[in-house]
């Protein structure tokens, strides 16, 4: 089942998402094809306000797992972390 991990950063936490940005891209690298889509939210300027990452989980429990292994979760950016199951629908490439 795919995953939605949304997440909202703290305010005024920019530069922590700016110091493990690195480690983040290594991580979504290093999860194959488990990881489905990422990117950040933006606010109307451009600037980053969150996270996207959908990944394939056998459970939210397993979800859950992998989200707080986020380096950015590690550093404390998140605000808040919502995980939904997710039905890819249109222009899925494995359909």
């Amino acid at each position: 089942m795919l995953y939605a991990l949304i997440c909202t950063d703290k305010t005024g936490a920019s530069q922590i998402r700016l110091d493990n940005r690195p480690d983040h891209l290594a991580w979504l690298k290093a999860m194959g094809d488990r990881l489905k889509a990422a990117g950040p939210f933006l606010d109307d300027d451009g600037g980053m306000t969150g996270s996207l990452v959908v990944i394939e989980a056998g459970s939210r429990d397993e979800a859950l797992a992998v989200s707080q292994e986020d380096p950015y979760a590690r550093a404390g950016l998140f605000e808040n972390v919502e995980i939904r199951p997710w039905n890819w629908v249109i222009k899925n490439p494995e359909a």
